[in-house]
């Protein structure tokens, strides 16, 4: 059964499409982009239903390859290619378990719950990332919030100096101290001080890119975050009273920071090609969202392990948020079957990951430190 599964997950995300054609579009009206819109929708509007047999071999299998994997980064000869291979498909296939976070927040609160709840038993406490400090990746495609400061999930980088993409890659050493800092120590304080659980709520309970990003936690989810805190701070002190009883030693706790770093480090740097990040803090149009999004069409192996779990059209996920993953690749084929070159949705095609963090590059080094539209997100926090 899960073979087969897996089969028709390769089926719908690994379909060759035509990635290279002119991007002709031109701009529509307000009403000829909703009628654009329906057409779109009823194109592929058989698709939207989950599979959650898909969901769940795909979660298990991966998660089962990362946890061996990690077996076998710890245990192998030290400085051994064994002991390189498992670091580097332990982290590939963490990174590739840990993208259902997003996949997550897409479903209703009632739907797949145990799935969400086995998510953060395999992955999400182990890890420091329970989703739901994810839960405000909903605001990132909302019209008013898209590629404004309230955007979480948005940095202007091609709209600013070369500087601010370098100082972003910068923190991916940085991001797996953060987590353990604000669950192991800041989790128990702020629960003793009120102020600190106020600024905790506030500054560190939400994954986001956007350092500027501040909104208070939402209350009706905070029952839910205090139990993954505890679950949490319970899994670090266990893995404390290992080290203190000898077990874990100081040089596991390295090895655990480099492979956590280089998990994170993974989505932080596919994370560029996510958008275009020239947007200067206007709000945008569905369509604009669309077009200033990034599907990554070419057929490489860096698409397949870097953009898993239909990263790789994310551009479609924000013309249709709720598209599940596994319909992605059929769903992309349909479109640009249906509306050709000419078209809204081929705008937002590139064939490589390469051209695409290129082009980001280009535009940051061409712009002036007193053009810079980071300046409106530090101003608007």
């Amino acid at each position: 059964m899960a073979i087969e599964l897996l089969a028709d997950w390769m089926a719908y995300n690994y379909r060759v499409v035509p990635s290279g054609m002119p991007r002709m579009s031109t701009p529509l009206d307000a009403a000829a982009e909703r009628d654009w819109i329906r057409q779109a929708h009823k194109t592929i509007a058989d698709l939207f239903e989950r599979r959650p047999g898909l969901y769940w071999a795909d979660l298990l299998i991966s998660a089962a390859v990362a946890w061996s994997a990690t077996a076998l980064w710890f245990l192998a000869p030290a400085f051994s290619l064994w002991q390189l291979a498992g670091l580097v498909l332990a982290g590939i296939a963490f990174f590739r378990a840990g993208t259902f976070m997003h996949e997550i927040i897409h479903m209703a609160r009632g739907e797949m719950v145990w799935f969400k709840r086995a998510w953060n038993l395999l992955i999400g406490v182990p890890l420091l990332m329970p989703w739901i400090l994810y839960r405000n990746h909903v605001e990132h495609h909302c019209r008013a919030h898209f590629g404004t400061p309230r955007d979480g999930e948005y940095l202007p980088l091609a709209s600013a100096p070369l500087f601010e993409t370098i100082k972003y890659l910068l923190q991916i050493p940085v991001l797996s101290l953060l987590a353990l800092a604000r669950f192991g120590l800041l989790t128990p304080l702020s629960w003793l001080i009120p102020p600190l659980r106020r600024w905790l709520l506030t500054s560190a309970s939400a994954y986001v890119s956007n350092p500027y990003y501040r909104k208070p936690f939402p209350a009706r989810e905070r029952r839910h975050l205090v139990i993954v805190e505890a679950a949490c701070l319970i899994w670090l002190g266990v893995l404390l009273a290992l080290t203190i009883l000898g077990p874990i030693s100081p040089i596991h706790w390295l090895m655990a920071w480099i492979l956590h770093a280089f998990t994170l480090g993974l989505n932080w740097v596919r994370n560029l090609a996510a958008h275009s990040y020239s947007n200067r803090g206007e709000p945008m149009s569905h369509l604009a969202q669309l077009q200033d999004s990034v599907n990554i069409t070419g057929q490489t192996w860096l698409t397949v392990w870097l953009f898993p779990v239909g990263l790789r059209y994310h551009a479609l996920h924000h013309l249709f948020p709720g598209l599940p993953y596994h319909a992605m690749g059929e769903a992309h084929h349909r479109l640009v079957e249906k509306f050709g070159p000419d078209s809204p949705y081929q705008k937002a095609n590139h064939d490589s990951y390469f051209a695409v963090v290129a082009q980001l590059w280009r535009r940051a080094r061409q712009t002036p430190a007193a053009d810079s539209a980071i300046g409106v997100w530090r101003h608007n926090h």
